[in-house]
């Protein structure tokens, strides 16, 4: 058995024309899986695809607006059309339309970030998981965040969201695991991707964040998608419920 080796499997990857959601999807390309690329823009999504194909894998584009239920369902459709059931679910999409104290957040933001943050990931594994029982075999992957484990004054809405993705890893792996459904997140600490720019673009801020970490330098996204590979592979077969911190060694300093 070659632990990390995903070929012919079908991954399903959202927010994967950019940042943490690309490198995961090239990776697990690389892994030998047929991936689906899908962000809420054709060209992107197209363009990444592209990418992808030229290393000799296998991938396909497929845009859809995760806030909108008609689009995650059709989003699952097409890739059931084109590459089969989803093998593994990457739900890495996200939105943070608000930086500040969480009693401040808008409304229109607050229903915004709980329904693409937390809502279409539920939603997407309610779609992808019938499949995976009647193969008896699974493997969903959750992004939350290292913002889910630590309270924030301008974090406050999207830390609420990243820490009910973590507890709806929790929840999922209990439920599935009987059907040999694996259920795992990862938590990044600051990755530079565009997401996240508004945290690291100032020289100065970036370098106080990359100091408080043990490997005092901020994450890259190739530094996030082996973790999903690995929860994905045959490697990590005997995994599921858990969240997995990757940030530099930032958790374990003083």
């Amino acid at each position: 058995m070659r632990l990390f080796d995903l070929s012919g499997k079908t991954a399903l990857i959202t927010g994967s024309t950019k940042g943490i959601g690309k490198a995961i999807a090239a990776a697990l390309a690389d892994a030998g899986a047929n991936v689906v690329i899908s962000s809420r823009k054709q060209d992107a999504c197209e363009a990444v695809a592209a990418e992808i194909r030229a290393t000799g894998a296998t991938a396909v584009p497929i845009p859809a607006n995760i806030s909108s239920d008609e689009d995650v369902t059709a989003l699952v459709e097409k890739t059931t059309a084109e590459l089969g059931a989803p093998d593994i679910l990457v739900c890495n999409a996200a939105v943070n339309p608000y930086y500040g104290p969480f009693l401040d957040t808008p409304d229109d933001a607050f229903e915004k970030t709980i329904r693409v943050n937390v809502r279409s990931n539920m939603l997407l594994c309610k779609l992808c998981v019938p499949a995976m029982q009647a193969r008896k075999d699974g493997a969903i992957v959750v992004v939350s965040s290292i913002a889910a484990f630590k309270g924030s004054d301008y974090l406050g809405i999207y830390a609420l969201t990243k820490a009910a993705d973590a507890q709806l890893v929790r929840n999922l792996a209990v439920t599935y695991g009987k059907d040999n459904i694996r259920v795992n997140g990862i938590a990044p600490a600051l990755v530079k991707t565009d997401f996240a720019r508004a945290l690291w673009e100032d020289p100065e801020r970036a370098s106080k964040v990359a100091q408080s970490y043990a490997l005092q330098r901020l994450g890259e996204p190739d530094d996030i998608a082996g973790a999903a590979v690995y929860f994905a592979s045959p490697a990590g077969a005997w995994t599921t419920g858990q969240v997995l911190i990757i940030d530099g060694g930032g958790s374990v300093q003083d």
